[in-house]
């Protein structure tokens, strides 16, 4: 499974837990608080994995999870109806 793979989950679980949506670093330091000793264990993803979140958000917009950039303010996350 790809860092990307892994990293979708743990966005969607993010966005859940701040109301539905995020601003990137909110997110980001949801998943490094809740994941870090995963992050640690796989030295790739550890030195990937904000990069790697963003790829993830994009496969999630593609996939109609969360909402287009356009559907959403600038620089915020938000899960779509889906």
């Amino acid at each position: 499974m790809s860092g990307r793979d892994i990293l979708m989950p743990w966005i969607i679980d993010a966005l859940r837990s701040k109301g539905g949506q995020a601003i990137i670093t909110d997110v980001a330091r949801h998943i490094w608080k809740h994941h870090e000793s995963e992050l640690a264990a796989d030295e790739e993803l550890f030195y990937s994995w904000q990069y790697e979140m963003r790829w993830a958000a994009g496969k999630l917009r593609d996939a109609g999870r969360i909402k287009s950039p356009e559907q959403s303010p600038k620089g915020i996350w938000a899960l779509s109806g889906n």
